[in-house]
C-alpha cells in the first residue's frame, strides 16, 4: 500500500524540517505547512493520513485553527502545542483532535502516537458490521477494493481517499439509486464532528465528486437531491 501521507503544520520551520526528515526515513510521505490557509487548502486537495498541528500559529486563534481542520475533513489530528494545561488538551481534544503530544516532545514517542492513531482510523473504515465475504464493489469502470481500502480508476490508477470519502463512497455503493439523508450518511461514515454536521457531508461529497467525477461542476454519478440528500446514480456490481 501506499506510503501514509502525513500533513505537519507548525510556524516553528526547524521543527517542520525535523519532523519531515525523521517521518520520511519511517516510510511516511510528509507535507509541511506554516499557515493555517496553507493547511486547509491542501486538506481540501490531496489525501492526508494524518495531521500534526500546532493550533498556535502566529495571528491565528488556536481553538479555531483546529475546529476549522476537524470541520474540513476527518483526517485524524495529532496536536503538537507548548500548552501543558490540562484544560488546554480537553479543549483540544473535544475541539476533534485524536491525540495530544505537549512540546518538546521524543520523536520516537511521536511516532508512536502516530502509528496507534492510524492503527484505530484504519479499523473505523471497515466498521464492525462489514460483510465479510465482500471483496469490492465496481461502478462505471471503477473498482473500490474494500479490504485492501483501494479505488482503482477505469485506466488503472491507483486513487486515494481519506476516512471519510472512503467510507462516503462505500455508503453510496451499498445503496446505488437510493437518495440517502445527509443524516444517514452521518450514520452510515460515522463522522462525529461536534459542530456543522451536514457541512461534514457537503465538504466530502464535493471531494469526492473531485475524485469520481469527469466535470465535477456537472456530476453524473454522485448527485444531489435538493433538501434531502445526495443518491448514487449508477450500477453498482459487488465482487465476493
Amino acid at each position: 500500500m501506499a506510503a501514509s501521507h502525513v500533513l505537519v503544520v507548525d510556524d516553528d520551520l526547524e521543527l517542520c524540517a525535523q519532523l519531515s526528515e525523521y517521518l520520511a526515513k519511517n516510510d511516511f510521505r510528509v507535507t509541511a505547512v506554516n499557515t493555517a490557509k496553507q493547511m486547509l487548502e491542501l486538506l481540501g486537495r490531496e489525501a492526508i493520513d494524518l495531521l500534526l498541528l500546532e493550533p498556535s500559529l502566529r495571528g491565528e486563534d488556536g481553538m479555531r485553527v483546529t475546529r476549522a481542520a476537524r470541520e474540513s475533513s476527518s483526517t485524524p489530528i495529532v496536536v503538537l502545542s507548548h500548552d501543558s494545561e490540562v484544560a488546554d488538551r480537553v479543549i483540544e481534544l473535544e475541539l476533534g483532535a485524536d491525540d495530544y503530544l505537549v512540546k518538546p516532545f521524543s520523536v520516537r514517542e511521536l511516532l508512536a502516537r502516530i502509528r496507534a492513531v492510524l492503527r484505530r482510523c484504519r479499523v473505523e473504515f471497515v466498521g464492525p458490521a462489514r460483510d465479510d465475504t465482500l471483496r469490492a464493489y465496481r461502478f462505471a469502470g471503477w473498482e473500490l477494493n474494500v479490504r485492501l481500502l483501494r479505488l482503482t480508476s477505469p485506466e488503472g490508477d491507483h486513487v486515494e481517499l481519506t476516512r471519510g470519502e472512503f467510507n462516503l463512497l462505500r455508503a453510496f455503493l451499498a445503496s446505488p439509486r437510493r437518495v440517502l439523508t445527509r443524516a444517514q450518511l452521518l450514520d452510515l461514515t460515522r463522522m462525529n464532528s461536534m459542530e456543522v454536521l451536514d457541512r461534514c457531508i457537503d465538504i466530502q461529497v464535493q471531494r469526492l465528486r473531485r475524485k469520481l467525477e469527469a466535470d465535477p461542476s456537472h456530476p453524473r454519478l454522485i448527485l444531489t437531491e435538493r433538501g434531502l440528500g445526495y443518491w448514487f446514480d449508477a450500477p453498482v456490481s459487488v465482487v465476493r
